[in-house]
């Protein structure tokens, strides 16, 4: 019998709820020869949890470039590797683009095993319009930066998702208000699938006015819908036909 084909798989893992690892991760995992890790403490918590013993790595965004070169060769060596980041899918706003461009120049192909996003569940829950959307990453820490940063999310003509850390979100908030207006649309998605998940939806006013006295803890996804006054001024030209 031959040996199976070496791999190297890149696995979407839980936000939050362990529940949410998929069945082909699962065996993914026990299949592989040794896994990659953001975070090997974490990823080794969530190996445990599913009964899975393998020799775990690190390879963060600061050695990634290094460690995919390593990683590569133990696939070319006929090492099946998998790659996890801390939680979701590696590649978004994570560690993992450097490794899949390695493979790709050896010509190894990638199989990507998918699973839960936080961008996906935002923009499944938020309540905005999704069938085109944008993914802006993290804001810029230093204002100018962020000004010009929520300058472009006003221009967009679709709905906007990023990540905000919980000590500036009411500082984007108020930054969208400024720059956008106060009747921009918005929802916040605050600890996805765990057990304190959340989710506000309203006008940015509404929002900072609901949570002027909270207390931010968690990852958060901000989903914002641009161009309110031209949807209101469209809403109002409906409303005037209708009259006629």
């Amino acid at each position: 019998m031959n040996d199976p084909k070496p791999f190297l798989a890149i696995i979407a893992t839980p936000i939050g709820n362990l529940g949410d690892i998929t069945l082909r991760a699962i065996e993914t995992l026990r299949n592989s020869h040794l896994v990659a890790a953001e975070d090997s403490r974490r990823s080794l918590a969530l190996l445990n949890s599913l009964g899975i013993r393998k020799p775990v790595v690190s390879c963060r965004s600061f050695n990634e470039e290094r460690e995919a070169e390593r990683l590569v060769e133990k696939v070319l060596h006929g090492e099946s590797v998998s790659y996890v980041c801390d939680a979701g899918t590696p590649c978004i706003s994570d560690p993992g683009s450097k490794l899949v461009a390695a493979a790709l120049s050896k010509g190894i192909e990638p199989m990507v095993i998918p699973g839960v996003s936080a961008i996906t569940f935002a923009a499944t829950v938020c309540g905005l319009p999704v069938a085109k959307f944008a993914f802006y990453g993290f804001p810029p820490v230093k204002s100018g930066r962020r000004r010009k940063f929520v300058e472009r999310i006003r221009d967009e003509d679709k709905t906007v998702f990023l990540y905000e850390s919980p000590h500036r979100i009411s500082k984007l908030l108020e930054e969208i208000r400024e720059v956008i207006g106060p009747g921009t649309k918005v929802a916040i998605v605050r600890e996805a699938t765990k057990i304190y998940e959340e989710c506000l939806r309203g006008s940015v006013e509404e929002i900072l006015y609901m949570t002027r006295d909270k207390n931010w803890k968690g990852e958060i996804v901000l989903a914002v819908q641009p161009g309110y006054k031209n949807n209101n001024a469209q809403e109002s030209d409906e409303d005037e036909t209708n009259r006629l």
